[in-house]
């Protein structure tokens, strides 16, 4: 009987101790744009104490004893702020920091345990020192991801990350301003992602993460993710003009409407425009036009509302892919053509509109509306004359699609004792509506001489998700999140008037657990499950619809061990162990129209990254990237995944100031891999240099960039194809590739307007 009178004598105590401690809360803004900072560092000198802002820029810090302290504020890329306050029984002190631009100085990078799963500090570090100079640098922020462009310029890149040939995004979600990227079930291939219809100018930060471990990321996020947030606010209006080598030029300007930052609202206008006929034998004509409009304001004292609409429109020629043979015998050059009629044309517009919300309480809702209408027409040439030998084997992909959805979350920060407790809830939903998705034979892009496909396609995915974090210890921190996903896939095919239909849930649980047992190390475990969906015309396979579609949905199983270390204040090491098994899937092939099975995959690899401030404006970086990957249901020898990176590595020199000389010397290199199963073909790697130098001064920037330095022959994508040329007899299996870039220099100027 004594035993509740003790807990409750217990609880009793422990209120009464918290009774007399208290709370620290405040804000932390951009001074010069007066928007808010997330993900800021908020440390309370000699305590345990810590945590980083939300999305409104605001921290809580509780149960800290009455006193005098000093609290610190960093972010990377900003002076830090370091400012005494007391604390007072059961009291609340708020403090509000602006802070201001300063150099860059990783001693200021903490390695903590609270809230971690959230932090992307590699990301956050790059994206200070390495702004992004053109559309196709945007992706390589991530640590360990290449890509590749075939087609002029103007298709997306094919993508390479963690094993993966990703192809155009399969295997990993690609978002910009909360919109998804990715297409589903498209004329080229499942998952396609076109991200040059963002400005790299207006990035504002590159948030990432490899493995299927973040519940907010569903469909494709088996590789990983990666999300991009543009600009809210534009510091100050800038002009800006390149010229290069092959007929290269651009243009951009972006505009502040409103100049003062103080009256709670603002909005600017950007444009760009691109020409290049490339460095190719046959001229690419490529153009492409972008243009985007956004409004922020903040609506009271608790809400924040964003909208923006934008347009991307391009146009090219292309020298698709190219045997080997044909520029042995002399046929053709390095950067000929066989079919020198390949192009295309894509277009997108979006409209995006977002509300942030703090309750009384202090939670965070979030909302989210976006559309887009997007079109896209693209001839390609793959066999040349394996076909049709009189005519040739030219395809058109075609189609034109409405996208739109909704995104929203909820969360909230409770507290045990000094420890917090953030709950967060979510749902989105997305509908892709395409009309005659096409696949046609086609001669010189005017003529169709046979529809292989053709068809409409309405997709709808609903998803939900449930994610909590809880600080243990001030060493621990542990995140587990349950996210549910259902698809309802149909396509109508027009050619047969037959219509498909397939339906199907998946349910993903995701563990992550973080570690710090002593100052500057933290050890992570992440496990978690994820996916990605088939293409809605793989719901016609008679195999999927017996077995009530339950293929669809192919599962990704993923586990990462980790460490992230500072040894010394101005050295950042991140390593990691990872694993990924994907399920069983069916895979449509876009270029010829069927639907090809693929049996299971293991992937698993080492991560090595590294980040030093050599001195206060000199850096360097590395990454380094070894994976064994395999098909299980193949016997050894045969068991090889074609064109999936082996080892890879990227990395160089940045020396940064925010006058005067400034620049950087990089590298990539991307190891021999098998080109088909039994590794007789190779794909051959590479290793190629680049430099820009910068002079900055307060009101112009004059660059000079130069792309392959050592002028090194290389090959930016590589296939393992069977094609016939004109004069042949028999097809031949070999390596077709697109030349990448020789030396190629640009200049800019950019002019700030105040």
């Amino acid at each position: 009987m004594k035993t509740p009178y003790l807990t409750i004598l217990f609880c009793l105590i422990y209120l009464t101790a918290f009774a007399h401690q208290g709370t620290l809360q405040g804000f932390v803004y951009d001074a010069a744009t007066k928007t808010p900072l997330k993900g800021a560092s908020v440390h309370i000198a000699g305590t345990d104490f810590s945590a980083y802002t939300n999305d409104l820029g605001e921290f809580k810090i509780k149960n800290i004893d009455p006193g005098n302290y000093q609290v610190q504020i960093s972010f990377i890329g900003f002076q830090s702020v370091i400012q005494s306050f007391k604390i007072s029984d059961g009291e609340t002190t708020s403090l509000t920091f602006n802070m201001t631009n300063g150099s860059i100085d990783l001693s200021e990078i903490k390695v903590q345990a609270p809230n971690t799963h959230t932090q992307q500090l590699i990301s956050q570090i790059d994206i200070k020192l390495r702004p992004v100079n053109n559309s196709q640098e945007v992706l390589r922020m991530v640590p360990g991801l290449f890509i590749g462009q075939h087609a002029g310029g103007g298709k997306a890149e094919q993508i390479f990350l963690r094993g993966f040939d990703i192809d155009h995004g399969t295997d990993i979600s690609i978002m910009a301003d909360g919109m998804p990227v990715n297409m589903v079930s498209h004329a080229h291939g499942q998952g396609y992602a076109d991200l040059h219809f963002v400005i790299p100018e207006l990035i504002d930060n590159v948030a990432f993460k490899k493995g299927p471990y973040t519940a907010e990321k569903g469909n494709f996020a088996t590789a990983g993710w990666v999300e991009f947030q543009t600009k809210d606010v534009l510091d100050r209006s800038f002009m800006k003009a390149e010229l290069g080598q092959f007929d290269t030029y651009r243009a951009l300007g972006t505009f502040d409407l409103l100049g003062d930052k103080q009256n709670r609202q603002s909005a600017y206008i950007a444009g760009e425009y691109n020409f290049s006929n490339s460095y190719f034998d046959s001229p690419q004509n490529f153009q492409r036009i972008n243009g985007i409009a956004k409004y922020n304001a903040k609506i009271g004292d608790n809400s924040i509302f964003n909208a923006s609409v934008s347009h991307f429109w391009s146009k090219w020629n292309h020298s698709g892919q190219i045997p080997d043979r044909a520029v042995e015998s002399g046929l053709i050059s390095h950067f000929g053509a066989i079919d020198d009629k390949e192009g295309g044309l894509t277009s997108r517009t979006n409209a995006n509109l977002k509300l942030t919300t703090k309750t009384a309480d202090g939670d965070i809702i979030k909302n989210q509306l976006f559309y887009s209408n997007y079109n896209f027409e693209l001839f390609s040439n793959f066999t040349f004359f394996l076909v049709d030998p009189l005519n040739g084997d030219q395809i058109k992909q075609k189609e034109k699609r409405n996208l739109f959805g909704y995104n929203g979350s909820y969360s909230h920060t409770g507290y045990i004792g000094s420890k917090t407790l953030e709950t967060s809830v979510g749902i989105s939903y997305r509908q892709d509506v395409t009309n005659n998705t096409e696949l046609s034979r086609t001669i010189n892009r005017t003529t169709t001489t046979s529809a292989l496909m053709l068809g409409d396609i309405n997709e709808m995915n609903m998803g939900f998700y449930l994610n909590q974090t809880v600080n243990l210890t001030s060493q621990i921190s542990l995140n587990a999140s349950i996210r549910y996903d259902w698809f309802n896939n149909q396509y109508l095919n027009l050619l047969t008037a037959h219509q498909g239909k397939a339906h199907a849930g998946i349910v993903s649980p995701k563990v992550n657990l973080y570690y710090a047992p002593v100052k500057n190390i933290q050890l992570y475990v992440n496990v978690g499950k994820g996916f990605h969906s088939n293409d809605s015309r793989a719901g016609g396979v008679p195999l999927v619809v017996e077995q009530k579609g339950k293929d669809i949905l192919p599962a990704a199983y993923g586990s990462d061990l980790g460490v992230n270390w500072k040894p010394i204040p101005k050295l950042y090491i991140n390593a990691a162990a990872w694993y990924l098994w994907l399920k069983q899937e069916f895979v449509y092939v876009g270029d010829e129209g069927v639907v090809e099975p693929s049996g299971r995959t293991v992937r698993k690899g080492i991560d090595l990254t590294i980040r030093y401030q050599l001195a206060n404006n000199l850096f360097f970086d590395t990454d380094l990237n070894v994976t064994k990957p395999r098909s299980i249901d193949e016997e050894n020898g045969n068991d090889y995944i074609p064109l999936a990176p082996v080892f890879s590595s990227t990395g160089g020199f940045t020396y940064r100031k925010s006058n005067g000389w400034n620049g950087s010397l990089r590298y990539r290199y991307l190891g021999d891999r098998p080109a088909n199963e039994d590794n007789s073909i190779v794909a051959k790697g590479y290793f190629i240099a680049d430099a820009l130098v910068n002079y900055t001064k307060s009101r112009y920037n004059i660059g000079l960039s130069v792309m392959n330095i050592l002028n090194t022959k290389w090959k930016q994508t590589q296939f393992a194809t069977e094609s016939r040329l004109k004069n042949e007899t028999e097809p031949v299996n070999e390596i077709h590739f697109t030349a990448g870039s020789p030396f190629f220099a640009k200049l800019s100027l950019t002019y700030y307007l105040k």
